[in-house]
């Protein structure tokens, strides 16, 4: 999956228009090679993808797309022909509502036929999200076996956590190229994750607090290239907070998450101007699922008074609440 400033430049130039003043596009745009054209026996169909939504269960996608072709019915990576050549490097597309955006970046390219076609995209969506993804891409050769490829977390040296990870969307469909177009129905593998830090009486924070850090526990390590399960929920992913310009709370990006074990360990790390460290520990009560966003939104009392505590209450897509009670942080 491509890193974040490449979807970013992208994206960029998605929104940008068709201009031939914009030196990434063509002067043209359209939606990529019509089906069937046939270079030297090899042939790019179009493509086309939709995602899966909280608003539309299937709504067309904009982003970044590659595909994957495999031999009939199975994960054995057929590779993809880059200049009549037979290269491991997928298929790769910029999406604007669903269709191809102007030339491919690196157009799927096969001989007539019968193939098992994988498909991992990484959407781009107006409301903002966690600018510094991370994952690490799967080894790609041409026979290889998908199945036993992964996208899998990247740890933060020397640190033992690991980054948050894109927003990645899957499907898996076979494809007889010469004859159809490639059209894809995308389903969302990762979860969501929005904290939120507020005073009490939703007054400004404390001005002894220097920084906030999330740590949550129980997740996957990677997700298998070709079926999407995630493998070894036992990673701890961890990223900043940052004070809102009135000073009255602190909060992320929704960050992406890969699926959670059944009660993942959320840790609360304040840090004091006085260098004091505070921790407040909670277990989930449900797991983080695949498409679906947790809002947790934690309201602090005095943390720093013996006497003191707040309450954490947790809310996500479906409107189910949980409310925990923080005990002293000392």
């Amino acid at each position: 999956m491509k890193k974040l400033i490449f979807l970013t430049t992208l994206t960029a130039a998605i929104f940008a228009g068709c201009s031939s003043d914009n030196q990434m596009l063509p002067i043209e745009c359209g939606n990529g090679n019509s089906g069937g054209e046939n270079n030297d026996g090899l042939v790019s169909p179009i493509v086309r993808a939709t995602v899966n939504t909280t608003d539309n269960p299937q709504s067309p996608m904009t982003g970044i797309l590659e595909v994957y072709p495999c031999q009939p019915g199975t994960a054995i990576y057929y590779g993809n022909y880059v200049e009549d050549v037979l290269t491991p490097f997928p298929g790769m597309y910029t999406l604007k509502y669903g269709n191809t955006f102007g030339d491919p970046n690196r157009a799927i390219s096969l001989p007539v036929g019968t193939y098992n076609m994988i498909y991992w995209g990484t959407p781009k969506y107006e409301e903002p999200i966690y600018s510094n993804p991370a994952v690490k891409d799967p080894q790609l050769t041409v026979g290889g076996d998908l199945s036993q490829q992964y996208f899998t977390l990247r740890q933060n040296l020397p640190d033992t956590t690991y980054y948050p990870v894109f927003d990645l969307v899957y499907a898996v469909k076979p494809a007889n190229i010469g004859t159809e177009e490639l059209n894809a129905a995308m389903k969302r593998q990762v979860a969501g994750l929005k904290v939120i830090v507020k005073d009490k009486n939703n007054g400004i924070l404390s001005s002894s607090i220097e920084s906030m850090k999330v740590y949550i526990g129980g997740i996957a390590e990677k997700l298998n290239m070709y079926t999407a399960a995630p493998v070894n929920q036992t990673k701890t992913v961890t990223f900043p907070l940052v004070l809102s310009t009135d000073g009255t709370q602190m909060s992320n990006a929704t960050v992406m998450l890969f699926p959670s074990s059944t009660s993942p360990l959320f840790q609360l790390v304040i840090t004091l101007k006085n260098g004091t460290v505070k921790t407040f520990k909670q277990a989930l009560s449900s797991p983080l699922k695949i498409n679906t966003r947790l809002t947790l939104t934690l309201t602090l009392g005095d943390i720093f008074s013996e006497e003191e505590t707040g309450n954490f209450t947790i809310d996500n897509w479906q409107e189910e609440t949980e409310t925990i009670d923080i005990p002293s942080l000392n």
